[in-house]
């Protein structure tokens, strides 16, 4: 069919379905699909009867989906078409899956036109999601792949005792000869921790040599006359302290197990009334004979009172006893004391040496 003007191109526009003219009728109702439509205005509207396009508001009116005509139309007219065209603002509603990326201008997507929870892994390229997108304390636990926070990823200075697993009380940490971290065992009371050198972790041991025992300590608590010129075996009657059960009947025994260096010391005071006493000698007896003598020796002074002490080294094994002599020389071949009280005036001990 031939036009006056430009021949209509498709577009975003709607062909009403054909009207059957009525004889002296100038009213007729749009249908598309035979379902009643309005057009947007008069002015949004192609519409041809026989053959020419008609001048909207005056060749015809509009009134919800009822055109009107400006006058009857008669047996023979035809109304070839009525295109209802769409806003000039409004593009319609396309078609569902009938717009392509093609269509769309590049960055006109924006949050608004998304659907919450539509954006999924699939969505997003590879290495694509940076720190500034990623929400404050977001980051949990759950987000971690296993053993993927290495040495890199912690600030110095930030693991605390709290962040340790927890461990048996007492044990230490250490490493192997690998490098790895492991505890060392708790070591029970007195031990001490030693190391090996290189290759192995430390570990508890005994301390070297153990404690200075067993160890005695005894004085003399009376006094005991001595007659002049002999050697006589002083009694001890007061215990100070006797670690080992070793000193009984004035000796004292080393106990079974306890072989080894001894340190033994002790002081003697003699004393004489008449004032003659000139000499005195304390003699340290190993298993009833002696093995050290010491000797103070006025020559032809004479003296009311001497104190001689002294100590020595000794080697002993278990079984050897020990015992303290003394012997007082006067000048006039009296008897002289050996002077004992609370005051500790002569006493005897000694100790096992720490090897």
């Amino acid at each position: 069919m031939a036009y006056i003007g430009r021949e209509p191109q498709i577009g975003n526009y709607q062909v009403c379905d054909a009207i059957s003219v009525v004889n002296a009728q100038a009213a007729y109702t749009m249908q598309v699909s035979s379902v009643n439509v309005i057009p947007e205005s008069v002015n949004h509207m192609i519409v041809s009867l026989n053959g020419v396009i008609q001048k909207p508001g005056s060749s015809y009116t509009i009134s919800s989906s009822t055109i009107t005509f400006s006058s009857n139309l008669a047996t023979g007219d035809s109304i070839d078409f009525i295109y209802l065209l769409g806003n000039v603002l409004d593009l319609g509603t396309p078609s569902d899956d009938t717009v392509t990326g093609a269509k769309i201008v590049d960055n006109a997507i924006n949050s608004e036109h998304y659907t919450d929870a539509s954006i999924d892994l699939a969505h997003l390229s590879a290495d694509s999601v940076d720190g500034s997108k990623i929400a404050d304390n977001a980051i949990n636990s759950e987000h971690y792949t296993d053993g993927s926070i290495d040495t890199a990823h912690i600030a110095d200075n930030q693991i605390t005792l709290d962040k340790l697993a927890g461990g048996t009380d007492g044990n230490i940490i250490s490493y192997d000869a690998s490098g790895d971290p492991v505890a060392i065992a708790t070591g029970s009371d007195g031990q001490v921790l030693t190391s090996t050198g290189a290759g192995s972790p430390p570990a508890f041991e005994d301390a070297a040599g153990g404690a200075n025992t067993p160890a005695w300590l005894v004085r003399a608590n009376t006094n005991q006359t001595l007659n002049d010129s002999t050697a006589t075996g002083l009694a001890f009657g007061t215990e100070y302290y006797d670690t080992a059960n070793g000193f009984a009947s004035d000796k004292f025994t080393v106990p079974s197990g306890q072989d080894g260096k001894y340190q033994i010391y002790y002081n003697v005071n003699g004393y004489d009334a008449g004032g003659s006493l000139k000499r005195m000698v304390v003699y340290l007896y190993l298993n009833g004979s002696s093995v050290a003598e010491f000797t103070d020796d006025f020559g032809n002074n004479v003296m009311y009172r001497i104190n001689l002490g002294g100590s020595i080294a000794l080697d002993l094994s278990a079984g050897n006893y020990l015992q303290i002599y003394a012997l007082l020389d006067t000048a006039d071949g009296s008897t002289a004391a050996v002077v004992g009280s609370s005051e500790a005036h002569t006493y005897f001990g000694g100790y096992k040496l720490i090897e």
